[in-house]
């Protein structure tokens, strides 16, 4: 391969540093803020779920950043540039995700009154579905978190010569700093900041890379060229990396588990003061999902016009593809200092807020379904300083997996894809729970093995055994206006090697595109769970409380009321309607119930469904568990 000089490309300066630094500075500030504000009437719910009193605006800013991390704001653009803007399809990935979740999932955690997703699965199941879930979520989160860390602060190191550890330092003390002292609203204004920080950093790269390559058209015109704009893959083959249907239907499944289900989601979802707050705070996030995809996409099309002729990764200017959007920030704004630092605070405000997040719910998880179960006496004070401690702990070890992930090598790649591997099985759980009232608790821990046996078989085989590179080769990339280096070396012919051998799998099963783990999981998980609880005595649907089922069967039974009845396998769904729609006010007298009871009577239980319910806003509003029981 012949040699090429690389464009001199400056590092950081002192005003980048600047305007990166006040990043962290603002975050930490909103922590003390809402620290001293508070301080006196702070207790373990207000820490942790704000009260159960914010309002849709903050939450979405706050989904939005949490879910777009630096891994977005530095993966994407590379991905549309490597591979074309198929990945704008996710439009329609995140419209069913949010659909889904704020129709099906949302309605019942929001009014089973849970502070922790997991303690859903105690309620439908038993103790031992919610300790196997919540230990799965724990390690799960902690790996990736630790990825997300490691992940740009590497990627920016090799590019800008911003300090590797340093950077990772710096952010698992900040996110640790105000999620310790804030809880969750500190968390939850700031990524509202870091939002509007990563849009602004974006917008940035945009109008500069646009009008240095000739225009808004001329970039247009050469993406589609390049065949960049080639979006519409209708191929139903499932070993293909990206196509219409492995985007569309794997996707959603992806981010479901990611999404719908997830702690970090529906523990900001739940702490709005109504459910109507809530689904409106999900449907402005998607807007702001939109946004930032959109964002990224076209960042992707401008950095493939500016380098069509001359590809740095080909060229071997940079060692990684994560490498091309730091690589052209640093070589579009090198006359003008400060805006590659706002860049990297775009960057990292994405990390910031995932990595926040990911504390403030695996503090919240553990507190619930671990410490209150073995101490269940533990005083107010006492509580909120055992919450305090435990983000304190997580960002420790979020911070020191960062520094494991550095010794992972090649298997960084198989350890983020853990996210997408144990979510699937999680989407598959929940979905037992909620939509199948037959599903047991044998059902539901049999089905959760099952569907994590086959996603991790499928991944971890692909890991193993890569696709062939017909399914996911890139677009063609030139280096032909790159500068040749003045070099005598004789280019060394290898000598061929043997292919080495594949077993009848590595074809196949282990070629599916990556977007399907999640799917394999969560239908695995069903069918199994099913199965196993049709072989072991399904459950009654007359011991199960109404507001843990959600009736997706009336949404195709609507004509035929003995039809919908009958596939509610025995629920009172009709029960819960009779009192909505009298809105009885006496309802409230059953707010002393205790957990037994909500096991024991059905009659009653269909009281409580509408207790805290709001009859101006035709919605509920957040009251505790213990209210509903």
């Amino acid at each position: 391969m012949p040699n090429f000089v690389a464009p001199e490309v400056k590092k950081f300066v002192t005003w980048d540093y600047v305007v990166f630094v006040a990043l962290f500075l603002v975050s930490a500030s909103i922590g003390v803020f809402f620290a001293v504000k508070e301080r006196k009437k702070k207790t373990s719910k207000e820490f942790l779920v704000g009260g159960k009193q914010m309002t849709c605006g903050p939450i979405a800013f706050s989904l939005t950043s949490s879910f777009m991390s630096a891994v977005t704001v530095l993966g994407t653009p590379s991905e549309v540039y490597r591979y074309g803007a198929s990945f704008v399809l996710f439009f329609l990935t995140y419209t069913l995700v949010i659909i889904f979740t704020s129709e099906l999932f949302l309605p019942v955690f929001y009014r089973s009154g849970i502070t922790s997703t997991y303690e859903y699965l105690e309620l439908r199941f038993n103790k031992i579905v919610r300790l196997a879930a919540t230990l799965i979520y724990i390690l799960q989160t902690i790996l990736y978190t630790g990825i997300v860390v490691y992940a740009p602060s590497l990627a920016l190191n090799q590019v800008t010569g911003f300090d590797l550890w340093g950077s990772v330092a710096a952010t698992g003390i900040v996110c640790t700093f105000y999620c310790t002292l804030g809880g969750l609203k500190a968390v939850v204004w700031t990524d509202a900041f870091q939002m509007v920080v990563m849009v602004a950093g974006f917008m940035a790269v945009l109008i500069r890379g646009t009008g240095l390559n000739g225009g808004a058209t001329k970039v247009w015109e050469d993406a589609h060229e390049g065949s960049r704009l080639n979006i519409f893959d209708f191929d139903v083959d499932p070993l293909r990396r990206h196509t219409f249907w492995t985007i569309v239907i794997g996707g959603t499944f992806t981010w479901l588990g990611l999404y719908g289900v997830n702690q970090s989601t529906i523990q900001r979802c739940i702490s709005c003061k109504s459910e109507r707050h809530a689904k409106l705070a999900l449907y402005l996030n998607l807007l702001g999902l939109w946004t930032v995809l959109v964002c990224a996409v076209f960042c992707g099309l401008v950095m493939y016009s500016h380098y069509k002729s001359c590809d740095p990764w080909t060229a071997a200017f940079i060692s990684a593809p994560d490498q091309l959007m730091p690589y052209f920030v640093m070589d579009i704004f090198s006359s003008m200092p400060g805006v590659p630092g706002l860049f990297v605070a775009c960057a990292f405000s994405g990390t910031l807020s995932t990595v926040a997040a990911s504390i403030n719910a695996l503090a919240t998880v553990t507190f619930e379904d671990l410490v209150k179960k073995g101490f269940p006496n533990v005083s107010e004070k006492m509580s909120t300083w055992i919450s305090k401690g435990l983000c304190v702990l997580y960002g420790v070890l979020c911070t020191s997996m960062a520094a494991a992930a550095s010794l992972l090598g090649g298997v960084v790649q198989a350890s983020l894809s853990i996210h997408g591997m144990c979510g699937g099985p999680m989407l598959g759980l929940f979905t037992l729970g909620i939509v199948f009232p037959c599903a047991n608790w044998k059902g539901a821990l049999g089905g959760l093995l099952s569907g994590i046996s086959l996603a991790f078989w499928a991944g971890t085989g692909s890991f193993i055994y890569p696709a062939p590179p017909t399914k996911s080769i890139p677009l063609q990339l030139s280096t032909l206006n790159c500068t040749l280096a003045n070099s005598t070396e004789a280019l060394l012919t290898a000598a061929p090697t043997l292919a080495p051998e594949r077993p009848l799998l590595a074809d196949t099963w282990y070629s599916l595109s990556y977007l399907y783990f999640s799917a394999i999981g969560c239908v695995g998980c069903a069918i199994t769970g099913l199965l196993i609880s049709f072989i072991t005595g399904p459950s009654k649907g007359e011991d199960i409380p109404p507001v843990l089922i959600k009736p997706v069967c009336n949404l195709f039974c609507f004509w035929s009321k003995r039809l919908k009845i009958l596939l509610w396998c025995g629920v009172r769904h009709d029960s819960l309607e009779m009192d909505l729609e009298k809105k009885l006010p006496e309802t409230a007298a059953n707010k002393t119930r205790t957990d037994s009871t909500f096991n024991n009577n059905t009659n009653k239980e269909n009281n409580h469904q509408i207790c805290g319910y709001n009859s101006e806003e035709n919605s509920y509003t957040n009251i505790s568990r213990e209210s509903r029981l």
